[in-house]
């Protein structure tokens, strides 16, 4: 993920809500308009999903605004399911551990690669409340040890 990339967008609760497994990178199939909404960054990923429907996999529930000036060219529902575009070895791995159970796929990022829209997704695994805790635990443990390095209390 280095060549020329311009992040839009994170979905910074997937890693609080789950433990985070396998990433990969997809394309979308987009609107115009829509990618004109991704572009002046006007997309949340927060409600978001991936589905799978006869063999493909669609991104549900992310909202990628409506586009102003698009008029009535444009995308009317900011919430319709949008077709990720990966190979079939990738799409016939993520769907054999979506039916595992208690695995999900959930997008993570929304970055432009070379001008193109494109989505991380990652395979997921549900945390448990006592696991969320533990991690908020962990990360206020690292912030202060952070905190006590920088003004030197060590």
């Amino acid at each position: 993920m280095t060549d020329n990339i311009k992040i839009i967008a994170r979905n910074r609760k997937a890693s609080h809500d789950y433990h985070l497994e396998d990433t990969y990178q997809a394309g979308l199939v987009l609107m115009g308009s829509e990618i004109k909404s991704i572009r002046a960054n006007r997309v949340s990923l927060r409600e978001g999903f991936v589905q799978e429907r006869e063999g493909e996999l669609w991104l549900m529930n992310v909202n990628i605004a409506t586009y102003d000036q698009a008029s009535r060219f444009g995308h009317t529902d900011p919430l319709r399911p949008r077709k990720l575009l990966l190979h079939k070895k990738e799409i016939a791995q993520i769907i054999s551990r979506m039916r595992e159970r208690g695995y999900t796929v959930v997008p993570t990022m929304v970055f432009l690669q070379r001008g193109r829209a494109k989505v991380e997704i990652a395979l997921a695994h549900g945390k448990k409340l006592y696991d969320k805790r533990e991690s908020i635990a962990k990360r206020d443990a690292e912030r202060q040890m952070r905190r006590a390095i920088k003004t030197g209390e060590l």
